[in-house]
């Protein structure tokens, strides 16, 4: 079985230093989703500086960068029209809910940022679902020590990111979306507890 480490890019930095890190970085590849690619080599290390984000690699045990995924902490609302009764429940233990506008209103983690890098051969290299338990282990270490208890993401509106997002593995729910003028792209917005 593979052996992957998860390692916080402040730490990276520390480690390594900031040149060195950029020049790994560069080798970052994810054709896929080239903004993915591009928050990697360009903006990974000024968000992580700046307390926006943090990016967390996954490195192989040959030390390769094999997958990122960016962590970060925002408010949201999520329409209480279309939960369930025991989502309702659930949520209300981390929400508010705003009878007027319909919504609850919640501090959330957010993955802004979820991603294989392509460079790496596929033996080599990770599953989905391999990337989304690392991320979900992080995030629980987070919950230790700070508590909430809703992740959400927002997605391309493809069929096959919806499918991964919301099997039940994964367990992810749609709650809202938007459309990007910049990228011409409809986004989905899917939130989950843990």
């Amino acid at each position: 079985m593979r052996q992957f480490d998860t390692v916080n890019i402040l730490d990276m930095i520390g480690a390594i230093g900031e040149a060195k890190l950029k020049q790994c970085l560069s080798d970052f590849s994810c054709p896929i989703n080239p903004e993915i690619e591009q928050f990697v080599t360009n903006n990974a290390i000024e968000f992580a500086g700046k307390k926006l984000s943090v990016t967390y690699f996954v490195v192989n045990e040959f030390g390769k960068i094999v997958a990122i995924f960016t962590l970060a902490h925002k408010a949201i609302e999520i329409g209480n029209a279309n939960l369930s009764n025991s989502r309702r429940k659930k949520i209300s233990r981390y929400a508010i809910l705003d009878s007027e506008a319909g919504s609850y209103t919640v501090s959330a983690f957010l993955i802004a940022q979820f991603g294989k890098n392509y460079a790496i051969d596929e033996g080599k290299s990770i599953s989905r679902n391999e990337l989304m338990d690392l991320t979900f282990g992080i995030l629980e270490k987070v919950q230790h020590d700070i508590g909430g208890g809703i992740v959400f993401l927002e997605c391309e509106d493809k069929v096959n990111l919806l499918n991964f997002y919301q099997s039940e593995k994964n367990g992810f729910t749609p709650f809202n979306e938007r459309y990007s003028v910049d990228d011409n792209t409809k986004y989905i917005q899917l939130f989950n507890f843990f």
